[in-house]
């Protein structure tokens, strides 16, 4: 973890007071709608692309907090975060975000900012796929810039165990529950290989796989990843990978967990509770989950920032910037 990791965090806020229900109920009444009917045409599509959608809510808000500087395409004098490690080659389906912009543009021209539209369509994603439905608050702006060095430093590697997404979490005022059911997003989605080679071949080092795999899942990721496969090939997050469902935290009991920092919540002691906790119980994982993507859904930075017209880019003048 880089030196800058705490001093970047000292400028994130927790703005709950500025975020609002209904925060378009005058301006744009039908944001909420438009958003959920171009993910509806999303899941019909490619039904993957929700589960990349609403991973956006994680890599924008913990990197500046919820203000979309993760669409940003690089330009000739800023590095965006499309490329950082985290997200290249990983993140997808920015063109869903682009699909509602463009569609509220056309109803509510500069109004609804494409940070609100990453929370709401990251709420979509999982009701959409089976999970909870909740109200979100809304009200954020876009930022003007983004930073891959601050992504590069802030968002955790397939190798991370347990005590460091403790730590990571904490430093967002996010705690120990909180991290094992956000972690359950894996309910829907794929992985590749390349986030899973180690543990396949070389874990820790050893030259051998992780022993905390079960047998016969470790032979069928052997077939799925073997040493000379294309690690963008992609996995299956669960057994269960188009529902959101608590089936993530049962296949991480049984030894069944896709990534390393999936894993690991079952053998790290201080997560094992919550992780058997969901894994039997689903109404308790949704109602954990919500109040987590809650939480981190108002994690604000201190800057300025605007309602932008293209997600991908920022205004060219600052008639919008507060």
């Amino acid at each position: 973890m880089s030196p800058l990791f705490p001093l970047i965090l000292l400028h994130i806020t927790v703005a709950a007071a500025q975020l609002r229900p209904g925060h378009y109920s005058k301006t744009c009444p039908g944001a909420e709608l438009v958003v959920r009917d171009v993910m509806k045409k999303a899941l019909i599509r490619e039904p993957r692309s929700l589960a990349s959608v609403m991973r956006f809510q994680f890599h924008d808000c913990f990197v500046n907090g919820c203000d979309a500087s993760m669409l940003l395409d690089d330009t000739t004098t800023m590095l965006g975060e499309k490329l950082s490690l985290s997200n290249i080659n990983s993140l997808r389906s920015y063109e869903v975000v682009d699909e509602a912009k463009e569609a509220l543009e056309k109803v509510c021209p500069g109004v609804v900012s494409c940070a609100d539209i990453i929370i709401m369509a990251s709420r979509d994603a999982v009701a959409l796929t089976g999970g909870p439905n909740w109200e979100v608050k809304l009200g954020r702006l876009d930022s003007l810039t983004a930073s891959q060095e601050a992504s590069d430093n802030i968002m955790p590697s397939p190798r991370a165990n347990a005590s460091l997404l403790i730590d990571l979490f904490g430093k967002f005022n996010l705690s120990v529950k909180d991290l094992v059911a956000l972690s359950g997003s894996h309910s829907i989605g794929q992985g590749r290989c390349f986030s899973i080679m180690f543990r396949l071949y070389n874990q820790s080092g050893t030259g051998r796989p992780d022993p905390a795999l079960e047998p016969k899942f470790r032979e069928k990721l052997n077939k799925l990843c073997p040493l000379n496969v294309d690690q963008n090939v992609t996995g299956d997050l669960d057994a269960t990978p188009f529902v959101f469902d608590n089936q993530y935290f049962k296949d991480l009991v049984a030894g069944r967990g896709f990534l390393n920092s999936d894993q690991t919540l079952f053998t790290f002691p201080q997560t094992r509770k919550f992780v058997k906790q969901f894994s039997i119980n689903q109404s308790e994982f949704f109602e954990a989950f919500v109040e987590g993507m809650i939480k981190m859904g108002d994690l604000q930075w201190e800057q300025p920032g605007e309602i932008r017209r293209n997600c991908r880019v920022a205004n060219s003048h600052s008639v919008n910037t507060f």
